[in-house]
């Protein structure tokens, strides 16, 4: 446990530092943005693997009865988590975590102005109700309370950046996922977001067909339905 909660903290302290501009900007500035992008994503990368590692190895204890269904509900908001997260990287969003930066904001931003930040909690609750024992529920339910804790945040960041300028490029947004999606225009698709709706399909295909999942982390979600 001692091993978990300090990956877990190692890992979110990490997952601050693009959230504090000023520290961002100071390692920014000695390294230079390449080595920066670079050397985060490998640290970030370690942390992660060490964070599931320490999670693995903690003692297997059941929280309740597994059901297909609950397979089923992961099926559902894993792959949805995913294309989000993915579809809020690749799109321009000044609203909110994007790898983009623009005035303008993509297409995935009709679905909600956080996708990246609501699609790891989503992808997150989806692991939590397929596995069903308390070192998922630590893991699992962790992301997705930072995910969810991270979204007043940006709010406050976004609104403080860009002023007068806010109340124009949320319009037609919301905080809550689909809440402002029908309300005033025709959903639209962009490159980003079919870009991303190929690559979850894929990646879903081989986690869940190609043994990708069984392979990183010994289980088979597939074998659950029976």
């Amino acid at each position: 446990m001692i091993s978990f909660i300090a990956a877990f903290a190692v890992f979110l302290l990490l997952h601050s530092i693009p959230a504090i501009p000023a520290i961002r900007a100071g390692i920014v500035s000695q390294l230079g943005k390449p080595v920066y992008l670079i050397s985060y994503s490998v640290v970030s990368t370690a942390a992660l693997v060490w964070l599931f590692s320490a999670a693995l190895s903690l003692d297997y204890v059941p929280l309740w009865d597994l059901r297909p269904w609950h397979a089923a509900a992961a099926f559902v908001l894993a792959p949805l988590g995913g294309f989000l997260v993915l579809a809020g990287l690749f799109s321009e969003n000044p609203l909110s975590v994007a790898l983009r930066s623009s005035e303008r904001s993509g297409a995935v931003v009709q679905v909600t102005r956080h996708p990246v930040l609501w699609g790891f909690a989503i992808w997150a609750s989806g692991h939590i109700v397929a596995n069903g024992d308390l070192r998922s529920l630590l893991l699992f339910g962790g992301f997705a309370l930072f995910a969810l804790a991270a979204i007043p945040m940006a709010e406050k960041r976004a609104r403080r950046r860009l002023g007068g300028r806010w109340r124009a490029l949320s319009e037609g947004t919301s905080i809550v996922p689909l809440a402002r999606l029908f309300s005033r225009r025709r959903p639209r698709l962009d490159p980003p977001m079919i870009l991303a709706a190929a690559l979850t399909a894929g990646i879903s295909c081989w986690l869940l067909l190609g043994g990708g999942h069984a392979t990183l982390f010994g289980a088979d979600p597939i074998a659950v339905l029976g």
